[in-house]
């Protein structure tokens, strides 16, 4: 008769196993988005971003984000984040922007004690999934190089060079 409480949890722990299971995660998973937002372009470089103003969450901004391209004007996805020092969310807003609006990404305190205020941008298809938490998430990420200086001081310092090979010899 002992073993009839034994088998009673067995049954109860394998049943609320089954439970736990069939809880699924409260965010998108890379291939949900594939799924949901597919990729043909309405014109060349034509691109689409998770687009909310003052979501309640991650989850809340990116269930509800409208599926349309970004206007020709813009370039990168931008996301800011409003949380407590916690780490709970407070507010997510995400859209398309030019670049411009990419120049002061990173984390600052908010006027409201206890909060702070995470931005960043991105360059590509839907890639501000994420949300900005500290400062290795708040970045801009490109997937081209946006300053060529580098390449115009190099064609310079060649210029140089051969200037001062031609008064030298």
């Amino acid at each position: 008769m002992e073993s009839w409480p034994t088998l009673a949890w067995v049954l109860l722990l394998s049943l609320i196993a089954d439970c736990l299971k069939a809880v699924q995660p409260r965010d998108f998973t890379v291939k949900d988005i594939v799924y949901l937002h597919p990729s043909t372009t309405p014109y060349p470089g034509g691109f689409k971003c998770f687009t909310c103003e003052k979501a309640e969450d991650n989850y809340e901004c990116n269930r509800w984000a409208p599926d349309v391209y970004c206007p020709r004007g813009t370039r990168y996805c931008y996301t800011q984040h409003t949380l407590e020092t916690s780490g709970e969310s407070i507010s997510v807003t995400k859209r398309c922007v030019p670049i411009e609006d990419c120049l002061s990404t990173g984390c600052r305190d908010s006027q409201h004690e206890g909060r702070k205020i995470c931005t960043s941008c991105c360059e590509g298809n839907i890639c501000n999934l994420p949300l900005p938490r500290n400062a290795t998430d708040a970045v801009f990420a490109t997937t081209s190089p946006i300053n060529r200086t580098k390449r115009h001081s190099q064609h310079i310092s060649i210029m140089m060079s051969c200037l001062l090979l031609m008064f030298t010899s």
